[in-house]
């Protein structure tokens, strides 16, 4: 089950390579035996604790680097236990934190006068918190500075609220120091589910989803040549037509369809055009008529 948890792969764990898991690492069964092996690995003294460092920095002995992943496993245990709460293995917790701990292995100076385990902790959280970013949604909740400050910090001081209504937001606001709609807007990211794009079928056979109403046909083949089509049907198409018709017939139509007025509305009535010709309203209404129906003839046949 925990075989993933020390196996490292990509181009992440090159540090982790550089320092070389130890081979006595305990025997991996399953996520209880792992972390009872590591809970019992002997911590390490202060001196202990320089001297592999500085063997480790000096003369690049992987033993002494192994040693000192080893007697901090506990530590990434511990850590990764408080992001249990979003929904992530804890195994895969673990296994980057163990990365995070050996990139901290890597480049620990022990004349800074500080403990391994203040140094380490920084990494681990670090690369914890990547993993989580990457996996907790399908979409990126948080990609600033700021942003993953606000997603890491959000979650805890809601625990604190009974609610999260207008006062919460404003003591969150200011107790990270960022705007009001930031926080509305984290939050809205972290309660908001992910939406499958594809249709996704119901007990009717219909099908649903964003996927579609949101696909552009525009630029598929079929699409592109009936819209091509469309263009030269209203354009050649439509000239031919009107070229096959009397012209008293034509300027008709083209005043009643064709035409735009000065304060944009349509062509002209039946009665302005009677007016015009000095016929009855129903008469060009049967020139209308008998015109249209030639045109629909000699569309069909252009198309």
């Amino acid at each position: 089950m925990l075989e993933g948890v020390l196996t490292l792969q990509g181009a992440d764990t090159q540090d982790a390579y550089a320092v070389g898991f130890p081979s006595q690492v305990p025997s991996l069964g399953n996520l209880e035996s792992y972390i009872a092996a590591v809970n019992r690995m002997p911590m390490l003294s202060n001196e202990e604790e320089r001297h592999l460092a500085h063997a480790w920095r000096e003369r690049q002995d992987r033993d002494a680097a192994g040693k000192l992943v080893l007697s901090h496993l506990r530590v990434v245990v511990s850590v990764a236990r408080r992001y249990l709460g979003y929904g992530l293995p804890h195994a895969d917790l673990i296994q980057e934190g163990n990365i995070g701990l050996m990139k901290a292995v890597r480049r620990f100076d022990p004349g800074q006068g500080v403990r391994l385990v203040s140094y380490a902790l920084h990494w681990i959280k670090a690369e914890i918190h990547e993993y989580i970013l990457r996996n907790w949604r399908l979409v990126k909740v948080a990609t600033t500075k700021a942003q993953r400050k606000l997603f890491f910090n959000l979650r805890s001081m809601k625990q604190e609220f009974d609610g999260f209504h207008d006062a919460e937001i404003d003591a969150v606001a200011r107790e990270l120091n960022v705007k009001r709609t930031d926080v509305i807007e984290m939050e809205q990211r972290m309660t908001g589910a992910d939406v499958s794009m594809q249709p996704v079928g119901d007990d009717g056979g219909e099908s649903f989803g964003p996927g579609a109403y949101l696909s552009d046909r525009g630029d598929e083949p079929d699409a592109v040549l009936e819209a091509r089509g469309r263009e030269q049907l209203q354009t050649h198409g439509l000239a031919q037509a009107l070229e096959g018709l009397d012209a008293r017939s034509r300027s008709i139509v083209e005043q009643r369809w064709l035409a735009v007025a000065d304060d944009g509305s349509g062509g002209k009535t039946l009665h302005e055009l009677a007016a015009e010709y000095g016929v009855s309203a129903e008469r060009i209404r049967q020139i209308e008529v008998a015109a249209m129906k030639k045109m629909r003839k000699a569309l069909a046949a252009y198309a």
